[in-house]
């Protein structure tokens, strides 16, 4: 995270307007039970031996960039006009292969013991991760051969800042080792400075980047979600 120039939007016309905090990527939580083996790939999202199985994040800006991803497509977050009718296809298999949806952490957990779920799409990383452990689930954790989703979280010192000494001192304090600790085992993510248990695919991360349009991606996931036919979907 030294080299600012190698993470997307954080560097413009040379200069720096933010300094990484704590990040998580989006791998594979499964059930040791039920997997022989780790999945090594994202599209055992769409296995059909799993159907009615798999837990899966409600949220559309990532769940297209999932199906950009299954599919290959350049670029997982500015689609072409020609890539959404491919993606829409594929988030109806993928709606069709799930055992329900979540939004928020604990939830997922919850619903991942609850539910017998073999898979989940862990949205929120390394966090939720750590709650299933704390419930003595047996669970393993999996990055994809095609990379996983990752967010970051950054801090930024406001320009009419009225004290700027004192902002970059708090901003120091927390990349220190014993802040970045109770990150860790309070919250089960990773300090910029101190990495999650769990990490150790780096290389493999792809951060997030604005989308072509978060308002038409998040409209087409709720028709997905409402049961809509591709072209119901797909249309004006």
């Amino acid at each position: 995270f030294r080299d600012l120039d190698n993470i997307p939007g954080i560097v413009h016309d040379g200069k720096a307007y933010a300094i990484p905090y704590t990040y998580a990527e989006m791998g594979l939580i499964y059930d040791r039970k039920q997997f022989e083996t780790a999945p090594d790939s994202i599209n055992v999202l769409w296995d059909p031996r799993y159907r009615g199985k798999i837990l899966v994040y409600d949220g559309g800006a990532h769940n297209f960039a999932l199906a950009g991803q299954s599919l290959g497509l350049p670029s997982l977050f500015q689609l072409r006009d020609q890539d959404w009718p491919a993606a829409v296809e594929r988030l109806i298999a993928l709606r069709r292969n799930t055992l329900s949806f979540y939004t928020q952490p604990q939830e997922s957990a919850d619903m991942f013991i609850r539910l017998k779920a073999a898979l989940l799409f862990a949205n929120f990383g390394s966090q939720q991760l750590q709650l299933l452990r704390a419930a003595d689930a047996d669970v393993g954790y999996a990055i994809p051969r095609e990379g996983a989703l990752a967010w970051l979280d950054c801090w930024a010192v406001h320009r009419d800042s009225r004290n700027k000494a004192l902002a970059e001192t708090w901003i120091n304090y927390l990349l220190e080792d014993g802040p970045g600790a109770v990150l860790n085992n309070r919250q089960g993510l990773a300090s910029t400075t101190r990495p999650a248990s769990s990490s150790g695919n780096e290389d493999r991360l792809i951060w997030l980047e604005p989308v072509e349009s978060a308002e038409q991606r998040n409209l087409l996931w709720g028709r997905i979600m409402s049961g809509d036919r591709a072209s119901r979907v797909l249309a004006p």
